[in-house]
């Protein structure tokens, strides 16, 4: 164990300045058992710190670490578990238990007799000694008067002490002055005596001569003494009165935190009233607009407004914790409450009134607008009613149910007006469309309510009584070639598209007007959302507005967001204007019964105005309440097209005359013309490309039908001059869907030109045309062109048999009746006999040279030619032109 010491002194504690004094070895009760050691140790520096270290052996070597040390003053406890029997355990006590069992009892009991020492000398603090044998604490107490003395506590402490660098210089000089002392100890040892004896002796003897300067020094001793009781006696009567003193001081240092503290809470008191009188102080003039302010004039309007909003910010003060439990906070409350409450009722009925009267005003000028196409202009209405705005606004936003309540009214009171308005509106519109109110009669137009109540007029059949007698109304393509009628419905056209635009024009502005004071009056934002989320939100239920805007206003402290405001705005408008899409389905319909034709003209107009509002708001009520009607326009549109293919098929013609260019065909041009006319720079240019292809099929089916059934006429005719009129027609206009159609209009024209030429010209030389179809035939049999005058049949003698018979005066005779027969097939309109005239000089001399040919292969050397020349032919169809 003494080599473990001097090993850890060496090792561990001397480079630290250290001298380690007890030493035992210990493990961890309850555990594994890993020695380590714990060591009581002090500081070879001033002041003395005295630690116990806990020294482990390294895992890695042989050598001793430092692990843990622990300060003596932290040590509360030592704990020796038993004092009466032998126990290796022991705990200590520092800022938790650590217990330890030592590897015997001699070395635990030494090592707490070490720190029982350490504890009296070094430290103030006294560590409490549990279940150690008060023998071991004894035999620990030093004893004797020396104990001060140099060599004392300090040694006892310690079986060995190092000797100091001046202790080790000292010693090597004494033994440098004795050559001897190493190999002669006894004689050192003895010197070494003789010298202490005399110096012992010299001590005693400059005692004994210094007696009388220690009396003297024992005396000024006790007079100084003396002294220090005095002035201790003094410091204590100075220390009771200071001691007074800070009594006073702390008892004035209390009022004053008292005083700070009251004055703190003053001033806290203070700003919470401060607080209460400025943000719910409400003044006088305020409460007197509230309950008394005039609600006509703008200046009362303005000054009710103040108080309104400052009413208002009175009652959204955000109180601090507890101001809601003092009385007078309450009492102000209720006070705003019963103000609030008592302007919103003087307003609502003030507003009520004001809705009753301007709608009396408005409805005593209907009068002098029932003669104009003019509606009511509700701006000076609006104008008064916006002074409020601000006030509805505050309305809004503290009582709901008023608010409601007065948007109902509102639209109850401005939609019977408006009811009113616009029927007569559209009573005038359609009058001046059918010219008189007895005229309007045969269209089921009777009184003022505006309503239709006659059946759609029917076409009549019409059969072609010659070129001329073609048409019998102004509805149809069967009834667009007579000129005089086609100038009035022109007219009447012009006229009604007037009066349409006119209608859309006043109620466009109308309606955005009254959307527009909605959103400002009643404060709602106007959030465009998808076209068509109207009707989603604009179920009518009776009672109310709307389902969905009741829901929205239902509870008066929800805040509706910007879409649901908006589909209120859109609920709004479609219960005051209930009557419009009515009232324009009605005028709709009236125009569609006086002409069909008039459906262009809606669809265009109506087009435009539906375009026109989608850009301003896609969303608005005028937006879809427009396109609602433009549906029911494009309705009646296709409806009117199907009409016209139908009338189509029904044609018939008449077996006893001719038939010329067909009714449809010419109306058909005229529906282009006029349609061109209508449509140019349109919106909806689409829907007239779809009409005109299905028309122009019909057209054609059509044509091609009436000239299969034709009896009179021969279909070549037939199917030329109609389709040459076609063709014309297109090129003219210039129609660029119908480009595919133009070309085959003239591809049919050429085809039956040529068919009816072919056809006409086999009838005047009926015989040699037969003659030379036989020679023809025999060629194509395989008989060699040269050996056919052999045949019988076509012999020489044959040949000029038939050429006899067709001299040049029965050639031209021929030629003439034909000029007359196809003069007959013919009709003037289109103009076509020249064309035709020349096609057949063509024709027929296009014949002669190949029949002039046919003579020359056939019967080579013959001499045969024919009757007359081709100047003859020339000559006579000239002349059969001119005589005619």
């Amino acid at each position: 164990m003494t080599a473990i010491k001097h090993a850890l002194q060496r090792d561990i504690f001397t480079p630290n300045d250290e001298r380690l004094l007890s030493i035992v070895n210990v493990c961890k009760a309850g555990k594994k058992k890993k020695n380590c050691f714990l060591c009581a140790t002090v500081t070879t520096e001033r002041p003395v710190q005295v630690n116990v270290v806990k020294v482990k052996k390294s895992d890695k070597g042989d050598f001793y670490k430092r692990q843990t040390a622990w300060a003596l003053r932290d040590l509360a406890v030592v704990d020796a578990k038993d004092a009466n029997k032998e126990n290796p355990e022991f705990d200590l006590h520092f800022e938790k238990v650590y217990k330890w069992v030592a590897s015997s009892t001699a070395e635990k009991n030494t090592f707490i007799s070490c720190i029982w020492k350490l504890n009296q000398r070094y430290l103030r603090k006294k560590i409490e000694f549990v279940n150690v044998s008060s023998q071991l604490l004894e035999e620990s107490v030093p004893s004797g008067e020396n104990q001060s003395t140099a060599g004392g506590d300090e040694e006892s402490l310690d079986e060995y002490q190092e000797l100091n660098a001046r202790e080790e210089q000292d010693i090597e000089i004494m033994m440098d002055g004795c050559e001897y002392a190493i190999s002669n100890a006894e004689a050192f040892a003895e010197k070494l005596s003789r010298e202490l004896q005399v110096l012992d002796g010299a001590n005693i003897q400059s005692i004994m001569a210094s007696e009388k300067q220690v009396n003297i020094l024992m005396q000024l001793l006790d007079e100084a003494l003396k002294e220090v009781d005095e002035i201790e006696h003094k410091l204590s009567s100075y220390e009771e009165m200071l001691q007074s003193v800070k009594e006073q001081m702390d008892h004035i240092s209390q009022s004053n935190d008292l005083i700070q503290l009251s004055n703190t809470n003053n001033m806290k008191i203070l700003e919470e009233i401060e607080f209460l009188v400025n943000y719910l102080d409400l003044s006088k003039g305020h409460i007197k607009a509230l309950t008394d302010g005039d609600l006509s004039s703008s200046k009362g309007i303005e000054a009710c407004t103040n108080a309104a909003e400052a009413l208002l910010q009175c009652m959204n003060v955000a109180l601090r914790p507890g101001h809601d439990e003092l009385q007078a906070v309450q009492q102000q409350q209720q006070q705003f409450k019963d103000l609030r409450e008592q302007f919103a009722r003087r307003l609502a009925n003030h507003l009520n009134n004001v809705f009753v009267q301007q709608g009396h005003d408005q409805s005593s000028t209907l009068a002098q607008h029932s003669a104009e196409l003019t509606l009511p202009k509700h701006l000076p209405f609006h104008r008064d009613l916006l002074r409020y705005a601000k006030l509805m606004e505050w309305l809004k936003n503290t009582d709901r149910e008023k608010y409601d309540g007065l948007n109902k009214n509102y639209v109850d009171y401005i939609s019977r007006l408006y009811e009113r308005e616009i029927k007569e509106f559209f009573e005038v519109a359609k009058i001046k469309m059918t010219g008189t109110s007895k005229e309007g009669k045969k269209f089921g137009l009777h009184g003022s309510s505006g309503k239709l109540t006659g059946s759609t007029s029917s076409l009549n059949k019409l059969s072609v009584q010659g070129s001329g007698n073609r048409r019998s109304q102004s509805s149809s393509l069967l009834d667009m070639g007579n000129m005089s009628a086609s100038d009035l419905d022109v007219a009447d056209r012009t006229k009604f598209d007037k009066i349409f635009e006119q209608v859309l024009s006043e109620l466009e502005p109308l309606c955005l007007a009254e959307q527009d004071f909605i959103s400002k009056f009643f404060k709602l934002q106007q959030n465009p959302a998808l076209p068509g989320s109207v009707m989603a939100d604009s179920i009518e239920v009776d009672g109310g507005l709307l389902s969905r805007q009741h829901s929205l206003l239902g509870d008066r402290h929800s805040v509706p967001s910007e879409k649901e405001e908006a589909g209120i705005i859109r609920s709004m408008m479609i219960k005051v204007f209930r009557c419009i899409e009515p009232e324009l389905n009605n005028l709709i319909s009236l125009g569609d019964k006086i002409d069909s034709f008039n459906s262009l003209y809606m669809l265009v107009k109506m087009s435009h105005h539906v375009w026109t509002a989608e850009n301003v708001d896609p969303a608005s009520f005028l937006s879809t309440t427009l396109g609602n009607v433009l549906v029911t326009v494009k309705r009646n549109f296709d409806k009117c097209i199907l009409n016209q293919v139908k009338q189509m098929e029904e044609v018939k013609i008449s077996k006893k005359s001719k038939v010329g260019i067909l009714p449809f065909v010419s109306g058909f041009e005229e529906f282009a013309e006029l349609a061109e006319s209508i449509f140019r720079n349109a919106e909806r240019r689409g829907d007239l490309d779809k009409a005109y292809t299905k028309l122009i099929r019909a057209v054609y089916n059509n044509v091609e039908k009436v000239a299969s059934e034709s009896q009179k006429t021969p279909r070549d005719v037939v199917m030329m001059e109609n389709f040459h009129h076609i063709f014309s027609t297109l090129s003219r206009l210039k129609i660029a869907c119908l480009e595919t159609e133009r070309r085959e209009a003239k591809h049919k024209y050429t085809e039956h030109l040529q068919s009816y030429v072919i056809y006409s010209l086999g009838q005047p030389l009926e015989k040699l045309n037969h003659f030379f179809e036989g020679i023809e035939a025999r060629v194509a049999q395989g008989i060699r062109e040269e050996e056919v005058s052999y045949q019988l049949a076509f012999n020489k003698q044959e040949l000029r048999k038939v050429i006899k018979e067709y001299p040049g005066k029965e050639v031209k005779k021929g030629l003439d009746n034909l000029y007359k027969k196809v003069d007959k097939h013919l009709c003037e309109e289109e103009n076509l006999l020249q064309v035709m005239w020349h096609s057949m000089q063509d024709e027929f001399i296009r014949q002669y040279k190949h029949f002039e040919g046919l003579i020359a292969r056939c019967y080579p050397g013959s001499g045969i030619t024919m009757e007359f020349t081709i100047q003859d032919i020339l000559e006579y169809f000239s002349s059969i032109a001119q005589s005619h």
